[in-house]
């Protein structure tokens, strides 16, 4: 299926974007499809990448904990919401920032496929209406809304 481009957040302070973020939601790649506790945490490096690690457990709360640490690289400079994220030399999986709060609290990651999206906040957990407006702005991208996989979350 052919898509409109994804729409793009105008400008992105990379030193306000970087820090934790709680994966809420997600159509999930394979290493995460039953992750709990998942979080994301960027550091900007100092030649411009992103050290990036995702942490999670897997199956349960108390399930195996692990950790992927792909790198981000910066593709569109002029508005910082172009990424690609690198697990695997040569591959940079294309990242975009379709959804970002002017307090930098909530953002939704898409994908031009349209096959993984993150829908990820600065607290473990979001109101259910905030959560119904996220989930309603991803199925607005074109995502099927009953792919979308809600992340448990300690919030304790």
């Amino acid at each position: 299926m052919k898509y409109e481009p994804v729409p793009l957040v105008k400008y992105v302070d990379l030193q306000k974007f970087m820090g934790a973020w709680y994966v809420i939601a997600h159509i999930p790649s394979f290493p995460e499809r039953n992750a709990f506790n998942a979080i994301e945490r960027y550091e900007l490096n100092d030649n411009g990448t992103i050290a990036t690690t995702f942490t999670f457990n897997d199956g349960s709360f108390e399930g195996k904990f692990k950790t992927l640490t792909p790198t981000g690289f910066i593709v569109d400079e002029k508005s910082n919401a172009v990424w690609g994220m690198q697990f695997i030399w040569p591959i940079k999986a294309d990242y975009r920032i379709a959804y970002l709060d002017k307090e930098y609290t909530q953002t939704v990651i898409a994908r031009e496929k349209r096959d993984y999206v993150w829908v990820m906040a600065r607290k473990p957990a979001v109101s259910p209406e905030e959560y119904s407006k996220l989930i309603d702005f991803v199925e607005s991208l074109g995502y099927e809304k009953s792919l979308i996989r809600k992340v448990p979350q300690e919030t304790n």
